[in-house]
Order: C-alpha cells, then sequence, then structure tokens
C-alpha cells in the first residue's frame, strides 16, 4: 500500500475555503482525487479552479477533482452529493468531515437564542453525522474517517460560544464510537482538533488585537497556527503512516491545551 493517499478517492465538506480548502490541496498534491463539498457555490467554484485546470478534467476515464454544492445539514444534499461521488470514482477511501459555523450571535447558555443553538448543531453536528452516515456507506476496508472538531469541545476555550462549544464535544464522542464500531469493518476513525487558526472564520477575531494577543500569550508556541498545517496532521492520518490510529484526537494547537 502506498503511504500516501496517491490514487486515492477524498471528499472534504467545507472545502470552499479554511481547514477545509487547505486538507483538499494537501490531499490533491499527494496524488489523491478530491471531491470538494460546500454550500456555497462561488466560492466552491474558485476552489476547484485552483486546484486544477478546467475544474480536474482528467483526460482519461474520470474527473481528478469533483465540486459539489450541499449543505451538510441536509440530508437529501449530503445523500445527493455522495452518490455523485460514488457515480464518478465507483466509492470513496477517506472522509473529512470538516464543515461548520461559529455564529456571531452564539451566546452564553442563558442568553442563546434556539435559532442559533439549533443552526449550529445542525451544522457541526449533524452535518458531521450524516456525512459519516452516508459517507461511511462509501469506503470499504482501509478507508479512513478523519473529523475536525476544536478543543472547545472540552476546555473553555471559547467562552461566550456555548452552541459552539457543545457542536464540538460531540464529535469527539462520534470519533471514539465509530472508532469502536467500524474497526472490523477495517475502517479508521480518528480526529483533528485544531486551536486558534488563521481561517477566514476567525479573521475577525484575529483582527482585534487586545482579543487575539490575549489568547496567544497561553499559547506557548505564540502564535495562530495555519490551515496548511492543520491540514498536514490529517493528511498523515489519511495515509498508510498512521495505519494503527484509530480512536484518536490529535490536538494541533500550539500547546494551548497543555499548559
Amino acid at each position: 500500500m502506498s503511504e500516501r493517499p496517491a490514487g486515492r478517492r477524498a471528499l472534504v465538506t467545507g472545502a470552499a475555503r479554511g481547514i477545509g480548502l487547505a486538507t483538499a490541496r494537501r490531499l490533491a498534491a499527494d496524488g489523491a482525487r478530491v471531491a470538494l463539498l460546500d454550500v456555497d457555490a462561488a466560492s466552491l467554484g474558485r476552489a476547484v479552479a485552483g486546484l486544477a485546470p478546467a475544474g480536474g478534467a482528467d483526460t482519461a476515464t474520470a474527473p481528478t477533482v469533483l465540486a459539489l454544492r450541499a449543505d451538510v445539514a441536509d440530508e437529501a444534499g449530503v445523500e445527493h452529493a455522495l452518490a455523485e461521488v460514488v457515480d464518478a470514482w465507483g466509492g470513496l477511501d477517506v472522509l473529512v468531515p470538516n464543515a461548520a459555523v461559529q455564529l456571531d450571535h452564539d451566546d452564553r447558555v442563558d442568553r442563546l437564542a434556539l435559532a442559533a443553538w439549533r443552526r449550529t448543531l445542525d451544522v457541526n453536528l449533524t452535518g458531521a453525522f450524516l456525512t459519516a452516515k452516508h459517507g461511511v456507506r462509501a469506503l470499504g476496508p482501509g478507508g479512513v474517517v478523519v473529523f475536525t472538531a476544536s478543543p472547545a469541545g472540552h476546555y473553555a476555550i471559547a467562552r461566550g460560544r456555548h452552541a459552539y462549544s457543545a457542536s464540538k464535544a460531540g464529535i469527539y464522542g462520534l470519533v471514539k464510537v465509530m472508532a469502536a464500531d467500524l474497526a472490523a469493518d477495517g475502517i479508521r476513525v480518528c480526529g483533528v482538533f485544531p486551536g486558534v487558526t488563521d481561517t477566514p472564520m476567525n479573521a475577525a477575531f484575529l483582527a482585534d488585537a487586545p482579543a487575539r494577543d490575549a489568547l496567544l500569550s497561553a499559547v506557548p508556541l505564540g502564535r495562530a497556527g495555519s490551515a496548511e498545517e492543520v491540514a498536514a496532521v490529517i493528511a498523515f492520518l489519511a495515509s498508510d503512516e498512521a495505519s494503527y490510529a484509530t480512536g484518536a484526537v490529535w490536538t494541533v494547537d500550539g500547546g494551548l491545551t497543555a499548559v
């Protein structure tokens, strides 16, 4: 088996920007066919165009890059997108449920609107569940699922973001129980929990110098991470180099939760 995911078929959600796009680029650079799924059609089109000329068309048999527009909270949309992947490639080898939102009106529990709670959980947790539900059906032995979540699911580092923190805690539970239940099928399940990462989702926070500096002062490495640094860990977990890793959670946070 190859060490890196050359020739493998991967699906990444939330792939139009940030960690999702960096992951799609890294897997493609490693030789994988990559399906990018996102709800933002315009950004998705730009992302795909940047990965391969003319939408990634393979001159031989099938596209090496697929663009799939869907809201991960919509089961019919997710199911249809996975069907497109299976029709094009016959199945999947790598699944990266990454799509997430962090709403400005997320708040402390006693001030949190039910609509904000529901939308956050719908995308971050139910969306990951639906991606896994239909994606795992396209995986075979040797398949890998790599979730992205956040240390906020276990530590109070996103104070005032109660819906977001709860949604990410749920991902941890999915990683553990899926790893135990799918091992007999030859499918590995891991999680990557990025800390403060320089992505569009965090742009406003990182532009707020006092808030940024206060948090980064608690990070032993003293800086925010890059989307590419997180993508490198996801690519490792998707590779045969991590063939004995399942049920594992890899925190990529510059040491924030180590102290």
